[in-house]
């Protein structure tokens, strides 16, 4: 049977949406950083649900910045839950000195290492629309005050800098997500 115009055109666009889908179904893998300043690296595959979920959670955050780092946050939380549950440990928040070289126990340099790599994931994905992923920052310098601390980095579409900082809370918390410029003021006295 010989298909003509509109006919052809419909089994190719269903094909290509097949194959859009299939895309959501396919796994991505990770080195996952934990033990303090990447000791351990453990590779963490993102399930086709995992990917799906997450494709879900950025799909509500299109409509604006704001929603989209909302949006930021909860992914980040659905790939933290699978990265300690194939690591096997629920990372503690923070960090607790003299606890360095424990399997799934993080400190900033893992954590912001972790994020920074997932947020890059997200961007060649195309799932970040109202943002880019910026390099790595840090505050603190014992000189100041405060000990150094890594974070991921978002940049708006307005040239905003914002930190995705997942060290205080346990694996799978929430991140904090601030303007950068915030984030660096801040950090005295061990608070957030």
């Amino acid at each position: 049977m010989r298909m003509t115009g509109s006919r052809r055109t419909l089994p190719l666009l269903l094909f290509a949406i097949l194959c859009g889908t299939a895309s959501v179904a396919q796994a991505q893998s990770f080195r996952i950083c934990h033990g303090y300043g990447c000791n351990f690296q453990t590779q963490v595959t993102l399930t086709g649900a995992d990917r799906s979920r997450i494709v879900s959670i950025m799909a509500g955050g299109r409509k604006s910045a704001e929603a989209e780092r909302a949006a930021v946050r909860r992914a980040v939380q659905v790939f933290e839950r699978r990265s300690t549950q194939v690591i096997g440990v629920v990372d503690r928040p923070k960090m607790e000195f003299g606890e360095g070289r424990q399997r799934g126990q993080m400190d900033c340099v893992d954590e912001s290492t972790n994020t920074d790599h997932f947020l890059r994931y997200l961007q060649s994905a195309g799932l970040l629309h109202h943002h880019k992923v910026a390099s790595r920052d840090s505050r603190g310098s014992f000189f100041d005050g405060r000990y150094p601390h890594f974070t991921a980095v978002l940049k708006d579409g307005s040239g905003t800098l914002w930190a995705v900082d997942s060290w205080y809370e346990p694996g799978g918390g929430q991140p904090d997500i601030m303007r950068l410029a915030e984030w660096k003021g801040r950090g005295y006295g061990g608070r957030r």
